[in-house]
């Protein structure tokens, strides 16, 4: 099993000692946030360290389904910029969240969902031009996010031919059970983190109720083969993360 770890519990810590430390926890993979202070790298700085990278495109202030066009635009720009970033860090996959509903949005959601899928496309042309991987992650239930239900994500991965990020966390959070989750033949990357089923909180695993005796044997049965990414909140919570995945497997 090939581990990762996100630099979100370990943020805004530079990315050196957040390589060195996965080093030190033989960690195969860190996934980078792309955005400030993770937005770009100092010339050099990966030859140093044998952790290889995905990245996960910003999080902040971006929508990909805004009816604000200055908005969009400005999002599938940032969209792109973290895969040309991919690309130059020999990162192969580039995380990328579907959009989510404006405050004003929600009287012209038909338009919200064109635009979201308009973003999406032009952002998965982009990928295949590049050579890599772009894979849109599952939503928690937090009011306005879109595509928090795997089927419906599924359905939408199938029309623009591109690829899933499980978030497992999250999709606890929707209602999905730890043996309906690698249904979805889709799925290329893993989010791994804990809840108990009422929030996205992002616990430690093992610390919640997801199954996750059912999840790896799922996981095994549907013999995926990528990267799983611990993406817990804070730096302890990574090492009882990663104690647990050993355990386990």
């Amino acid at each position: 099993m090939k581990i990762g770890v996100s630099t979100l519990a370990l943020y805004p810590q530079p990315l050196h000692e957040v390589l060195e430390f996965l080093e030190e926890k033989n960690v195969d993979y860190c996934e980078i946030i792309n955005e400030y202070p993770y937005h770009k790298i100092d010339d050099g700085l990966l030859d140093s360290y044998q952790v290889k990278l995905t990245v996960h495109s910003p999080l902040s202030d971006i929508n990909l389904a805004s009816h604000n066009q200055l908005i969009r635009n400005s999002s599938i720009t940032a969209v792109k910029r973290s895969m040309d970033r991919a690309v130059e860090w020999n990162a192969d996959l580039v995380v990328v969240h579907p959009g989510s509903m404006p405050i004003m949005g929600k009287k012209i959601a038909d338009s919200i969902l064109k635009y979201n899928l308009e973003s999406l496309v032009e952002c998965a042309d982009y990928a295949q031009d590049l050579g890599i991987y772009m894979c849109v992650e599952n939503m928690p239930v937090i009011e306005g996010l879109l595509y928090q239900d795997l089927n419906e994500l599924n359905s939408l991965l199938e029309e623009i031919e591109v690829y899933m990020t499980l978030d497992v966390g999250h999709a606890h959070n929707s209602g999905f059970s730890s043996s309906q989750m690698f249904d979805y033949p889709l799925i290329k990357h893993v989010h791994l983190s804990d809840n108990d089923g009422t929030f996205d909180q992002h616990n430690a695993l093992g610390t919640g109720n997801i199954d996750f005796d059912s999840l790896f044997k799922n996981m095994a049965e549907a013999q995926y083969d990528g990267i799983v990414v611990v993406e817990v909140k804070d730096p302890r919570d990574v090492i009882q993360s990663l104690n647990f995945i050993e355990k386990m497997v």
